[in-house]
């Protein structure tokens, strides 16, 4: 008999028998599942890096109190420091009984480092990527990156799926006027100079990452709605939607229970390119300065310091370089495992 190893996602979240059979095959991409956990590692490293990288400590006793800075704000005042506003716990003079816990990066994204004479500063032990031209610390940056670099990749990804699927869903499903209607509208949208819009946009606006994902999702969605409109429109017309029909089952019941399970499975296959898409995109626009607004950390902010001190500080240019060939590498085979788990013509797992 054939025993499988036990898996805890196999025995608690995935029921359908087909779904199973593309996770084992999947799973058999050793490369692909690698690339995988690194990404989850990725995700939970920039998603906690305030515990990782901040210039507070997380916890520490003084004076006979303890506190969580990491937690709370305190007023300078509560330590005895009367001249400032803002708190720096690296100037407490820490004596017998008192102590502190500091995260590994000593570091917040917006911080310099005052101590070195000139920015930008090379790797040393206090910065492990060395510094930017203003001595925050890049690493710290690439952390913090990291973390709006998904959020806008996904947020898009995701939000651009959603509306294309619709309307082409929609388009697809009734066909007639409402797909005449609905492609003259999505040619329309493509004829456009999106670039030059989204430029004009951009500089009318004050881009914040919401911002971005909206204008990333309102002209988006028309490739991904052309693929669902096709699936549609080959599915609607198949045995079982008609015998569904012919026993009574409504519009949205045909729709959510027969013809969307099918035709999502060319989409899903789509969807690790795509975020790998909107990572280059979001760096590509900060490094243009189309993007988030300084101070906010990004990547593609450290390569154009790069382009400007590429003589001087290579490391602006192989730190943030590094990191999204990385990610991006790291997307590309989980996409190409997802490709080849959902392909019919693969080997039952």
């Amino acid at each position: 008999m054939n025993l499988r190893r036990w898996d805890p996602l196999e025995r608690f979240f995935i029921r359908n028998e087909l779904t199973l059979k593309r996770w084992r095959r999947f799973k058999r991409n050793k490369i692909a599942m690698f690339c995988l956990w690194v990404m989850v590692a990725f995700f939970f490293f920039s998603f906690t890096a305030e515990f990782w990288a901040n210039s507070k400590p997380h916890f520490m006793k003084y004076q006979g109190h303890y506190y969580a800075p990491l937690f709370f704000d305190y007023h300078p005042s509560r330590f005895g420091l009367n001249d400032i506003f803002v708190m720096d716990y690296r100037s407490l003079e820490m004596k017998d009984g008192d102590w502190w816990i500091w995260p590994l990066v000593q570091w917040n994204p917006y911080e310099n480092n005052s101590v070195v004479e000139n920015y930008p500063s090379p790797p040393t032990r206090d910065n492990f990527f060395g510094t930017d031209d203003r001595g925050r610390d890049v690493f710290t940056r690439l952390l913090y990156g990291l973390r709006y670099t998904l959020i806008f990749a996904m947020g898009s990804w995701f939000l651009t799926y959603c509306v294309g699927c619709a309307i082409g869903a929609f388009m697809g499903y009734f066909g007639g006027k409402t797909d005449l209607l609905g492609m003259r509208a999505v040619e329309i949208i493509e004829s456009m100079p999106v670039f030059f819009i989204l430029i004009t946009m951009i500089s009318i606006f004050n881009p914040n990452i919401g911002l971005l994902i909206c204008f990333m999702v309102l002209f988006g969605w028309t490739n991904i709605s052309q693929y669902m409109r096709a699936q549609f429109l080959s599915l609607r017309k198949r045995e079982y939607i008609e015998a569904a029909r012919a026993i009574g089952a409504n519009n949205a019941r045909i729709v959510f229970k027969h013809i969307l399970p099918n035709a999502l499975t060319p989409i899903v296959t789509f969807a690790p390119f795509t975020i790998a898409a909107y990572v280059s995109t979001l760096s590509f626009m900060d490094y243009l300065g189309l993007g988030l607004r300084p101070p906010t950390p990004s990547w593609g902010e450290l390569l154009s310091q790069a382009q400007r001190y590429f003589t001087i500080a290579e490391w602006l240019v192989w730190a943030p370089a590094g990191a999204l060939v990385i990610t991006l590498t790291l997307l590309i085979n989980i996409g190409l495992a997802v490709r080849d788990a959902f392909d019919p013509r693969s080997s039952v797992g």
